[in-house]
């Protein structure tokens, strides 16, 4: 048995999770995806760069799923997510880079490296402690630093909380919420503040908009809440009730232009009652 994996009970994985066959479908993935490169006139033309886009559509498509509840589609989306690693393992490994088994090789060994309290002797007291642990073995293995490797293409909510548990996960923190909702109420202030003048420095207004926005992520870690997702349901909300806003006045023969302040607001009323 290899070394790294004491405490890993293959047979009763296989048992357990049905490990072999899967094995099997992963491998009759794998042996699909090489005819298509061979024998598809489009599948043969893609590399790394042309299926950039469509792994971030399927991502956003496998996150529309989980908000939905729906299992049908997720499992139908993660397969498409699959088909995207399959897909560009199979043109690095055309291209002498590496191949599917070497990235699956590397996860295992990264997800046994980064649990020792699984794997190893490493006493954890819950979940912080296993978040914490992850963060400095991976500082550990990459020589970086605590903000390094956070991806700049990541969504500007999702990577101001990932910014905001790294630097928590080394100790920068308040000492409670209530700390966390002053700072926010500070930086509005600051932005009022700046907005009410005659003539507002936009370049100062975007700065402390900026500062309302990384507050308020703040305020979602320290609850436990994912700000990105947060920010979707609301979009969701908002759309749901603009929609059922937009039929009313149609009903009535309104046009939205036409709405004065008040019957926007009465509208609005109306829908949110509708929606909840």
């Amino acid at each position: 048995m290899d070394p790294d994996e004491k405490g890993l009970d293959l047979e009763a994985a296989v048992r357990d999770r049905v490990v072999e066959p899967s094995a099997d479908a992963f491998k009759r993935l794998v042996a699909v995806m090489a005819k298509l490169r061979t024998d598809c006139p489009w599948d043969r033309e893609q590399t790394h760069q042309t299926l950039a886009q469509h792994l971030l559509e399927e991502t956003y498509e496998t996150l529309e799923a989980i908000d939905a509840d729906d299992l049908d589609a997720l499992r139908e989306e993660l397969g498409d997510l699959v088909l995207q690693v399959v897909f560009h393992s199979n043109i690095a490994y055309e291209e002498g880079a590496f191949t599917v088994s070497d990235v699956l090789d590397g996860l295992r060994a990264k997800l046994i490296h980064r649990h020792p309290h699984v794997f190893g002797d490493t006493e954890v007291s819950g979940p912080d402690d296993v978040k914490a642990n992850w963060e400095r073995i991976k500082r550990d293995e990459k020589g970086t630093g605590v903000l390094d490797g956070i991806p700049i293409a990541l969504p500007a909510l999702a990577r101001a909380a990932k910014v905001y548990r790294r630097a928590v996960g080394v100790g920068f923190s308040f000492e409670s919420v209530e700390d966390v909702i002053k700072d926010l109420e500070d930086e509005v202030a600051e932005l009022r503040a700046e907005v009410v003048g005659e003539t507002p420095d936009l370049e100062r207004v975007s700065s402390e908009i900026g500062d309302v926005l990384f507050s308020s992520v703040c305020v979602a870690q320290r609850m436990g809440v994912e700000p990105e997702t947060a920010l979707r349901h609301m979009l969701e909300r908002f759309t749901k009730r603009f929609v059922a806003l937009e039929s009313l006045a149609s009903s009535d023969g309104r046009e939205l232009e036409s709405l004065s302040k008040q019957e926007w607001e009465e509208y609005w009323k109306r829908a949110k009652e509708l929606q909840g």
